[in-house]
């Protein structure tokens, strides 16, 4: 298992960015998602416990696959150690980003 890869998963969620770590990332059979397992987190051997990690790992405890939308992923790398999974606040800017509409529109025009 030495040479497995690790994965770290930077993701959008509710107006907070999720950095995650896992060992296996890839297309789901559902459209327009991405299946992220095998959540990895910080060992209990540090003295300092980091209370956002501590967070994600209570909320992600029971999960067994994550389905994560594929818009909504900001970048995947594959790294040679797991590091320290965390939750930021978005800070906004001079520019607001365009919301993503929930549902399209139909196009029931009269004809």
């Amino acid at each position: 298992m030495a040479n497995d890869p690790i994965y770290k998963v930077i993701f959008f969620n509710q107006g907070q960015v999720y950095e995650l770590y896992a060992r296996n990332v890839y297309q789901s059979d559902l459209m327009g998602f991405l299946e992220v397992e095998e959540f990895i987190f910080g060992e209990r051997t540090q003295v300092i416990v980091d209370p956002a990690e501590e967070k994600l790992k209570n909320e992600f405890a029971s999960i067994k696959r994550s389905f994560i939308p594929v818009h909504s992923v900001v970048r995947i790398d594959e790294v040679e150690k797991e590091g320290a999974s965390k939750i930021t606040e978005v800070k906004g800017g001079n520019v607001t980003p365009l919301p993503f509409p929930s549902i399209v529109p139909s196009s029931n025009k009269p004809k």
